[in-house]
């Protein structure tokens, strides 16, 4: 299986073997083990070094996890999505992608942007705390905010929409 991550503006090539204990990441190969735990938890084993995976999230272009206690974004394109690309099509635009969720439970710390403040996809704009580290939430795409639906303070729970943003044009 082969695929494209990016995570914090680096793009890496992925190609995980048919058995699922190699991996081939950019020029590096690396051995490794994917075990369950319960419902929402997970080791990864890379090496001699051994990592905790939850909140677990996938949807067709987007991969969100905490490994370590440390929250990731990571956007995915498979190899059809990667030959779209080449071809000139865009993919990865889905009708909702002006919408905020929580990745994670927790509580926000501060929304950095009002009603009607335009911003461009990946500004910061709410801080979310959650297992005791501060998050910063990225705009998922350019345009006007259109509508906050959390403040500063508010306990929120996984996959609730935080913030609707409206594409201009």
């Amino acid at each position: 299986m082969n695929f494209e991550t990016t995570i914090k503006d680096t793009k890496r090539l992925v190609t995980l073997s048919g058995d699922g204990n190699e991996a081939v990441i950019g020029d590096s190969k690396i051995q490794y083990t994917f075990t369950k735990l319960d419902d929402s938890r997970y080791v990864l084993r890379v090496g001699n070094e051994s990592h905790i995976l939850s909140n677990i999230t996938i949807n067709e272009t987007q991969l969100e996890f905490t490994i370590d206690g440390k929250w990731y974004q990571s956007g995915i394109k498979d190899d059809q999505m990667l030959l779209l690309d080449r071809l000139g099509f865009k993919t990865g635009s889905k009708s909702g992608e002006g919408v905020l969720k929580a990745p994670m439970p927790g509580k926000i710390v501060s929304v950095l942007a009002a009603e009607g403040d335009e911003v461009k996809q990946g500004d910061p704009v709410i801080i979310l705390e959650a297992m005791k580290m501060e998050n910063e939430l990225k705009s998922p795409s350019s345009g006007v905010i259109k509508k906050i639906d959390v403040s500063a303070g508010q306990s929120v729970e996984k996959n609730i929409t935080l913030m609707e943003i409206e594409a201009i044009g």
